[in-house]
């Protein structure tokens, strides 16, 4: 599959999850199994991480697959998965943590 920009990213994963927009603004999608951050190119990567790990309950940041090896990296201690352009979890989203 080619490389998706922002745009078809967010459509691919919409129609993959059945994902709307989120109202709040704190991620870009949201679904049944949380929030989802985009991040189409590898340059995104470090600021979606970083962006996800604000947002409550759990977060996903959605990547074209073949930056899942920069992706995983950035990932721990996020609790944040990864998912792809068709929804497949490439890495499973931690239990997210109660605020004290």
């Amino acid at each position: 599959m080619s490389r998706l920009n922002h745009d078809e990213l967010i459509a691919s994963v919409v129609a993959a999850v059945g994902a709307s927009a989120d109202a709040s603004g704190a991620a870009d999608l949201v679904f049944d199994k949380g929030s989802i951050v985009v991040a189409a190119s590898a340059d995104d990567l470090k600021g979606a991480f970083k962006r996800v790990k604000k947002i409550d309950g759990y977060r996903w940041v959605a990547i074209n697959r073949a930056d899942l090896f920069g992706a995983n990296p950035l990932s721990l201690g996020s609790k944040a998965g990864i998912i792809d352009a068709h929804g497949e979890i490439l890495k499973n989203a931690d239990i997210p943590r109660r605020k004290v």
